[in-house]
């Protein structure tokens, strides 16, 4: 359910008015309108981490010394956030605040 909820996965209709679109009154039309696509967020997330992951590797080379160490953290860090920006990203375009 909660992973529903973060892929924009309802099939709940509700009927609110769009202020900026008066004609669109259900609200699924209305999140299409202003919500990103998932391949975007995946796009987005993804060249994220690759500059995350060469910052995360030329600090930590700098740190410990050791360009296989380093490389060794940038890897596991790449997946792990990536796979937490990517769950963050979907959850805020749920959410309607600031849009």
């Amino acid at each position: 359910m909660i992973i529903d909820v973060v892929l924009n996965r309802s099939n709940k209709e509700v009927k609110e008015v769009n202020i900026s679109n008066p004609e669109v009154t259900n609200a699924l039309e209305c999140n299409k309108q202003s919500s990103e696509k998932v391949k975007r967020s995946l796009v987005k997330t993804i060249s994220w981490r690759v500059i995350g992951t060469l910052d995360t590797l030329i600090l930590s080379w700098l740190i410990v010394g050791e360009v296989k160490t380093a490389a060794a953290i940038a890897s596991v860090e790449f997946v792990s956030k990536m796979v937490l920006y990517f769950f963050h990203e979907r959850a805020w375009n749920n959410i309607k605040w600031g849009k």
